[in-house]
């Protein structure tokens, strides 16, 4: 049977498990090192943003664009358009990787050319 200090110590200890779980979430939500969310498209050479930084014209959409060095992270904060990467040059490649319009990750290997697309 349960006494009233028990349900107290079990509220107790589920607040503080809640609390805790919360307080977990609370971090920041970019990796450290990397560059704040700008308006546009980036794409960096280097992994969490390191290397040189290319600007993408988000206006213009569906024109293939071969890089002139490999990409590993892109940032894209805009409401209307996205990226499309390819590992190969001239947007071919076998898995092509896609953007939202508010995105910034690490791409899965290096990325040698982008198209912009609506989103």
């Amino acid at each position: 049977m349960f006494t009233p200090k028990t349900v107290l110590r079990g509220s107790a200890a589920a607040a503080a498990t809640i609390a805790a779980v919360i307080g977990c979430g609370a971090g920041p939500a970019q990796a450290a090192g990397w560059p704040p969310l700008q308006p546009g498209a980036h794409l960096f050479t280097g992994i969490d943003g390191s290397g040189t930084t290319t600007t993408v014209d988000l206006g213009d959409l569906g024109t293939c664009h071969t890089l002139p060095a490999p990409v590993r992270l892109v940032q894209v904060a805009n409401g209307s358009a996205s990226v499309v990467l390819y590992s190969g040059a001239g947007c071919t490649g076998a898995v092509p990787w896609g953007t939202g319009s508010l995105a910034q990750s690490n791409t899965p290997w290096e990325m040698r050319s982008y198209r912009v697309v609506p989103a």
